[in-house]
């Protein structure tokens, strides 16, 4: 055991079989003893359990500060000599935020338990957790797998099992893995399983579920072991009555539940803005209670000596700087609602209610897949309407990623066009012509299209080139046929553009019809015909080709390869130059008119040069240790002198409402990105068919240089031409351009960290860029050189795995439910099924979100800081000996009752627009662009107005009370008589604004706005009774307050007028700023004054204009023309009657 340690790489696994146990118990396991500890397949996602939830729970709600802050609140008033209220102020409204949270994480921490729980009943209850690495277990259809199983056998021929992994990557279309050949022989003989004793080397778990590099030494001979021998834990068996596998991985080792970590946290622009006002408002507490605790040391010092002789102090404390220290506590603690408790409960509430209404848009709905838009995720939902820059995948995203064979060009003659029998023109809509007949082919999919006949003909002239491009069609790919009734085909493709591909061979008479791990089979020209399978160079995003090495049935050595045309073009030898300039025409006519394309060709490879390459190729493919390098040199050094065959167009069409999107967004004033990696004219065409580029724009530059320094040179002219400034003999000329694009065919190019920069400056002034033969990581890159070097909200959207990196890297990602699976959507914050619901997120719900989060944040802070403000004036009535204004119940209900539902009410139901104009004017959306509704300017302007309605809540109760007797004679000059008019002044007032900035009013705004009064009178009345200080005297001690002074006439004149005074400045300066500066909002809400006529003033003459005819004295004075005409329509009408006479006079004309 030491020794195969020792042996085994750091970064790889080995797994040596030794004696064997055989278990039978419901499924079968056969125990396999290995050389180290195996993992067990238990698994845990949830956080708690009975006993760990209250602590741990607590623990990570007590990492927030604000929980903190307040737990240490309620330790100091505990202090006798440091407080002054009731420590239930801070203990209420403290238990109430962790009770509220502790509960949401327990719902949501029991749903994951019960999901995991159920996944562990899915096949053997019980027995899932005790499977351990080495075992050999039996899986029968319709089974989940329970762990990461290296297959070895299956029911199916050849050793094929066929799975769903909709659990992994949301795809619903089966896929297909096959078992080595020399394991599948063992088939169902337990014995000859029991006797397997291979020696497995793999790699280390990791979260890459398409990639597994592993080696089977079994009877002396080495295997390659990769992804397609592998059943990943989560996927279900179909369509296989039984197989055998070995686990490899097990519990958390599992590549599902490696990639279960916790995601990359994202944080809003407001959640940081918040963090840092929170802070300013600690400087701000701080600096308060610092200016009243030397103001109590100097009152303690020269006023309060004295005063304690007339009113005896309980404990009188000699050192004034004493006093002050323990009064600054005692501010601390009265002066803590300055501070929002409840800022951040708020705020998720608001979000998760903002977030619903994303799941319940119909509007947002896609009927054909059942798929309504979803927010995965609750926290970035204003963030939606603060997007700066989006950056788009193509295929998928803005097309439909449904795959058509449409044209082809072979040894340079161009099929697919349809030309005009008589015109000899080519049509451009061949849909109007009969498509072609393929029933002379009994094999051909009946929902292939094709209208070109001279490719029939082609084919039928058994013309060499023609046969050899559609062999190599069938032949180089990894589809896999699956006869499911006799002649009914169904094929299994990775990617669409295979399927299109297999499926056009297909119809032309070259028909996949099986394939074995060694073999594959076509039917050419209704005769079978079987190659031997000796190599298969798969595709990757790095080698953009892919090409198989066969051996036909006449001995003979083929390799066919198919990729991108910049890869392969490289790689022709000398005799394909006679037809390559042809076929570069036919593709770059294929890509300008948005068709995708790929370069096909072949060669003969020499028997001797193949077998030692083959040799090699066997050694790096059993190698665990960079295995993916040395394969990359062996296919380098094969795939070169290929023979151009031709190649392929297939169509993908724009989705339904692409165009249209993209023109709101971009009147949005939001930049948008095409990352793809398809080449230049492809991704042009697409961009001028869904409006993303535009005739009228000015084209700035198509990067065109393959080096650092030219590409530096390229960038940097066309900055000059940008900016409008360039140097000409001399003279420095200036012809600024606007509306400009930019076209980079590779963004590889742009790898220095100088160029980097200069390639951000260009892009970022232009409207659109478009960014070619982009990798997945080259995508992330670019989403996050924009993000951290502009510091604007970015948005990433696709519909594919290769997107996941870029829409993770974005401020916002948002999955697309395409053909490519769910991996992007299972990715993604926010997904819907088709990209015109990308206006509505944004434009609608996004901006909604803002605006209602911002008017929110200003409200809050504004009724907190003129809540708390009261305190900091009467301190100069009281000697600054840290008492509080209002009475301690309305203290503890303040935030948590009397003002949290009509809050609540604005930010889940107000609209400043409907969605109809949301929409109709993409303008609205710019202001949270510029975050100009709420900013530490709006913060500060915030705090100026609660400064200011403090002031007016005490100073005109103070002033109204002063010295003041009711009508019995009585005096209204007490404490509590003040507290009272106080709280209710402050009340009313910020009840007030917010219904000042309420604009779309519902049945819930009215019940919470006005309700909240109704509540607190009640509250009020019931808490001064006679009753409740009967029964708790030390806890109502302001009984009678409400009775005795709410019955007061000038009483209900001091709140009216304390009310108007503190909403008059928000009004009046509404009005101004709507009157001077409205918004684009006001301009769209507002109705549109009529202009006033122009009056025009002129000076007396003395001058004459009659005219020396007979004026119309006797018409006027015979009253004719004072009758009242009708009102004329503005636009012009002829009478009903004139148009039948002129319509008569017109008919007896022409009869005549």
């Amino acid at each position: 055991a030491a020794n195969c340690a020792q042996q085994c790489p750091t970064n790889s696994r080995r797994l040596k079989m030794t004696n064997l146990l055989l278990f039978c118990f419901g499924g079968i396991i056969i125990r396999r003893f290995s050389f180290f500890h195996s993992q067990k397949n238990f698994i845990k996602t949830s956080k708690y359990n009975v006993l760990t939830f209250l602590p741990v729970n607590l623990f990570e709600q007590f990492q927030r500060i604000a929980n903190a802050y307040f737990l240490f609140l309620l330790v100091l008033q505990l202090v006798p000599q440091v407080s002054s209220l009731s420590w239930t102020t801070t203990v209420i409204p403290l238990l109430l935020v962790l009770i509220i949270t502790a509960v949401k994480d327990a719902i949501d921490d029991y749903v994951s338990y019960f999901c995991c729980s159920d996944s562990l009943r899915n096949i053997m209850r019980e027995k899932w957790m005790h499977v351990q690495v080495g075992d050999i277990i039996k899986l029968q259809n319709n089974q989940f797998v329970t762990a990461d199983v290296l297959l070895l056998t299956s029911s199916e021929p050849h050793g094929l099992v066929y799975i769903e992994t909709a659990e992994l990557d949301g795809e619903t279309n089966l896929k297909v893995k096959q078992a080595l050949t020399v394991t599948s022989v063992m088939g169902e003989d337990i014995h000859a399983l029991a006797a397997f004793d291979g020696d497995i080397k793999c790699e280390i778990p990791n979260n890459k579920l398409d990639k597994f590099v592993g080696t089977l030494t079994y009877q002396g001979n080495k295997y390659p072991l990769n992804v397609e021998k592998l059943l990943l834990r989560g996927c279900v068996l179909r369509n296989t009555e039984w197989c055998f596998g070995l686990v490899i991985f097990a519990g958390p080792e599992t590549k599902l539940m490696q990639n279960s970590g916790l995601p990359t946290f994202k944080r809003t622009s407001i959640d940081r803005l918040m963090n840092v006002l929170v802070l300013w408002i600690f400087g701000f507490l701080a600096i308060m209670c610092t200016f009243l605790a030397f103001g109590n040391a100097f009152w303690q010092h020269n006023i309060g000596y004295y005063f304690q002789t007339f009113l005896p102090w309980q404990s009188y404390i000699s050192n004034s700087s004493f006093s002050g220290f323990l009064v600054f506590w005692s501010y601390v603690i009265i002066l803590n609602t300055v501070v929002p408790i409840s800022l951040y409960v708020s705020v998720e509430i608001i979000r998760l209610g903002n977030s619903f209404y994303i799941d319940w848009d119909r509007k947002m709905y896609y009927p054909k897949k059942d798929f309504p838009a979803k927010a995965r995720t609750t926290t970035l939902n204003e963030e939606l309407g603060q997007i700066k820059y989006i950056f788009s995948d193509k295929t998928g995203t803005l097309t439909q990623n449904i795959m058509a064979f449409n044209k082809c060009t072979i040894n340079g003659v161009l099929y697919g066009d349809v030309l005009d029998f008589y015109l000899k023109t080519i049509l451009s809509s061949p849909q109007k012509t009969p498509k072609l007949d393929f029933s002379f082919n009994p094999m051909a999919d009946s929902n292939f299209v094709f209208y070109d006949k001279s490719l029939v003909e082609a084919v039928n002239t058994k013309k060499h080139e023609v046969h050899e491009f559609f062999r190599l069609l069938s032949l180089c790919n990894t589809v896999m046929p699956d006869e499911k009734q006799q002649g009914k085909l169904v094929y299994q493709a990775q990617s669409p553009d295979e399927g299109a591909l297999v499926t056009a061979a297909r119809n032309f008479g070259f028909v996949l019809k099986s394939r074995t791990p060694e073999t594959i089979t076509i039917i050419e020209m209704g005769k079978p015909t079987v190659y031997k399978m000796l190599a298969i160079l798969d595709f990757d995003n790095i080698r953009k080709r892919m090409s198989v090495i066969v051996r036909s049935p006449a001995g003979k050595l083929h390799l066919y390869c198919k990729g991108a045309d910049t890869v392969l073009f490289a790689k022709l030898s000398p005799s394909s130059q006679t037809i390559l300039p042809k076929t570069v025409e036919h593709l770059n006519e294929f890509a300008g008119i948005g068709l995708r394309t790929l370069l096909l060709a072949s060669k003969e490879l020499n028997e001797r040069a193949f077998n030692s390459w083959q040799k090699r190729h066997l050694e790096a493919s059993t190698s665990v240790q960079n295995r993916e390098e040395k394969l990359q040199l062996l296919y380098e050094e094969i795939e070169r002198d290929l023979h151009l065959i031709g190649g392929t167009a297939v169509e993908d069409k724009l989705q339904r409402g692409v165009p249209l999107t993209i023109e709101k967004l971009s009147e949005a004033n939001i930049k948008i990105w095409v990352l793809t990696g398809d080449k230049l004219e492809t991704a042009v065409n697409i961009g001028y068919a869904c409006n993303l580029l535009q005739d009228e724009m000015n084209e700035v530059f198509i990067i065109e240089a393959d080096t650092p320094d030219a590409v530096h040179d390229e960038l940097w002219a066309a900055r000059e031409q940008m900016t409008g400034q360039f140097l000409k003999n001399g003279i420095l000329f200036s012809n600024k351009l606007d509306n400009m694009y930019l076209i980079v065919p590779s963004i590889g190019i742009c790898s220095r960290k100088k160029l980097k920069l200069d390639f951000l400056t260009i892009a970022c002034s232009c409207e659109a860029v478009i960014c070619c033969r982009v990798t997945p990581l080259q995508k992330a890159h670019v989403v996050e050189l924009v993000k951290k070097h502009t510091k604007a909200i970015t948005l990433a959207i696709g519909d594919g795995a290769n997107d996941v990196s870029m829409i993770k890297a974005a401020n916002i990602g948002v999955g697309v439910s395409g053909q490519e699976g769910m991996q992007a959507v299972l990715s993604s914050d926010f997904a819907f099924a088709q990209f015109r619901y990308l206006q509505r997120l944004l434009l609608v719900h996004g901006r909604w979100s803002y605006i209602r989060m911002c008017n929110f944040l200003r409200y809050f802070f504004y009724k907190n800081f003129t809540f708390t403000l009261v305190h900091f004036w009467y301190g100069f009535f009281c000697g600054f000996s840290a008492q509080t204004v209002y009475d301690e119940w309305f203290i503890t209900l303040y935030n948590l009752v009397y003002t949290a539902l009509p809050i609540l009410a604005m930010s889940l139901f107000n609209q400043d627009v409907n969605d109809y104009w949301s929409l109709a004017y993409p303008q609205l959306y710019e202001p949270g662009q510029l975050d100009l509704f709420f900013n530490k300017l709006e913060f500060v302007k915030c705090v100026i107005h609660g400064i200011y309605s403090s002031l007016v809540l005490f100073y005109i109760p103070y002033g109204a009370l002063y010295e003041t007797v009711r009508d019995d004679g009585k005096t209204t000059s007490d404490y509590q008589s003040f507290a009272l008019i106080a709280q209710t002044c402050l009340l009313l007032t910020v009840t007030m604004e917010i219904a000042i900035d309420t604009v779309y009013w519902t049945a819930f705004n009215h019940l919470f706005i006005w309700g909240s009064l109704v509540v607190y009178f009640a509250i009020s009345f019931t808490m001064y009774s006679n009753g409740l200080f009967a029964i708790i005297p030390g806890a109502f001690s302001f009984i009678g307050a409400a009775r005795n002074i709410l019955n007061q006439p000038h009483v209900w004149l001091t709140i009216f007028l304390t009310t108007v005074l503190c909403s008059l400045p928000t009004i009046i300066l509404r009005c101004i700023a709507i009157e001077t500066k409205p918004t684009f909002s006001d301009k769209v809400v507002l109705p549109k004054r009529k202009s006033q006529p122009i009056r025009r003033v002129s000076a007396r003459r003395s001058g004459y204009a009659f005219s020396h005819q007979r004026g119309f004295g006797a018409l006027i004075t015979t009253g004719l023309n004072m009758r009242p005409q009708a009102l004329r329509s503005p636009t012009f009408r002829m009478n009903i009657e004139t148009l039948k006479r002129v319509k008569l006079a017109l008919y007896e004309k022409y009869d005549k």
